[in-house]
């Protein structure tokens, strides 16, 4: 495990550090532990979005279907959009 970085910082009057542009437009995780804060960089998914990562059978299907997608294997023809519907029904839940 690589050894921590540390660095002096002083906080501005409103409270605030300045990290450096490489954390620039980042969401944060702040956590606090009495006298120590740990930010940790996150990444944010719209609620909406949620069941997918929720749902293992869906996140496959969704996975199989971008690798189809990438090595260009498309339905030609005969496309049942009932049975398509059917099945995202059953996915979600």
């Amino acid at each position: 495990m690589a050894r921590p970085r540390l660095v002096n910082s002083n906080t501005g009057s409103k409270g605030r550090i300045t990290l450096g542009g490489s954390y620039a437009n980042r969401i944060m995780l702040v956590e606090t532990h009495g006298n120590e804060i740990i930010l940790r960089l996150a990444r944010v998914s719209p609620k909406g979005g949620a069941w997918l990562h929720e749902n293992q059978k869906a996140m496959v299907s969704v996975r199989r279907g971008l690798q189809q997608a990438k090595a260009r294997k498309f339905v030609k023809k005969g496309l049942d959009l009932a049975a398509a519907a059917e099945g995202t029904r059953q996915l979600s839940g």
